[in-house]
């Protein structure tokens, strides 16, 4: 069965790759325009997720081939936080199919067909102000697909301070800290220098405090850049108050 005179379904279907989504644009650098996609959907040749995303039918999908695809409609769409430390080889009792933080530069919520097949959060919070260069503290694992990035460290760090209290405790914040070694305080500096929460820089301060870390005097700098003496305070997700004293 062909699907134009140039190409049939035989032929486009080797050409993808079973764990892969693919988006209009892609299909259309194969020979298949938008309006062959949905016919060839509607006949079972092809599983439509969503609106302009097709997948061959029955084949599970590699998350980051996906995320690949997602990029392209979430500026700095990266693995954060928790995770990110995690895919490091930084880690404190992670759980079994631990659920993937992302982080991007993009409001509003993942398409659902990904939510409904992934394990994942997304967040937009904005750690830091807009002179930080595109992409800082963002680079795909040496052994990864390189298209997929990952925070660094010692911005992953900073995430997993933004998350504390909303998706994890202190506790388990302070149990991963203890486990970061070698961050590289250039590029902390860069970041805690750009950063405009002030719950990050407190937090940073505290961690750096209770364990005597080699950063705790830049801690203290961007902590002092940043606020006054008063408390910063928040509810955590189990109801407690959160104290952060400068």
């Amino acid at each position: 069965m062909r699907i134009s005179r140039n190409i049939s379904i035989k032929s486009l279907l080797s050409q993808l790759e079973m764990d892969s989504p693919y988006g209009v644009i892609d299909l259309q650098t194969l020979g298949l325009n938008s309006s062959g996609a949905a016919r060839l959907a509607e006949s079972g040749w092809l599983k439509r997720l969503g609106r302009g995303v097709y997948q061959i039918p029955n084949a599970k999908l590699d998350l980051n081939k996906t995320l690949v695809l997602l990029a392209l409609d979430i500026p700095e769409l990266h693995i954060g936080g928790r995770t990110a430390l995690a895919r490091r080889g930084i880690r404190h009792n992670l759980a079994y199919q631990e659920k993937i933080h992302l982080w991007g530069l993009k409001t509003g919520r993942l398409p659902k067909w990904f939510t409904d097949i992934f394990n994942v959060s997304y967040q937009s919070t904005k750690i830091f102000d807009d002179t930080l260069p595109a992409g800082f503290g963002l680079a795909p694992l040496p052994d990864g697909n390189q298209k997929v990035l990952v925070s660094v460290p010692e911005r992953a760090l900073l995430e997993l301070f933004s998350d504390t209290g909303k998706l994890q405790s202190l506790e388990e914040t302070m149990n991963l800290v203890e486990s970061v070694f070698h961050l590289r305080p250039d590029v902390l500096e860069t970041l805690l220098a750009h950063t405009t929460r002030v719950k990050v820089v407190r937090l940073a301060k505290i961690v750096a405090e209770e364990f005597d870390l080699p950063w705790l005097e830049i801690a203290r700098k961007h902590n002092d850049r940043l606020g006054s003496n008063s408390r910063w305070i928040a509810v955590t997700r189990d109801k407690k108050i959160l104290h952060l004293k400068k």
